[in-house]
């Protein structure tokens, strides 16, 4: 699956899975056979990172 463009877009996509379905980064991102630190780095962008302890980003 290509993941949206548009890094809000992405946020919202991202932590509803992260929510919804997954335990972890780590696992969302073996699912998806996406890149994690390219996904963060994705983020940052917008500044936001990934905070295990909430298993979002915020």
């Amino acid at each position: 699956m290509a993941l949206p463009k548009d890094p809000f877009i992405l946020l919202s996509y991202i932590n509803t899975q992260l929510r919804d379905n997954y335990n972890n980064l780590t696992d969302l991102c073996e699912y998806l056979e996406f890149n994690e630190q390219e996904l963060r780095d994705r983020l940052k962008v917008i500044h936001y990172e990934y905070i295990p302890e909430l298993n979002q980003f915020k």
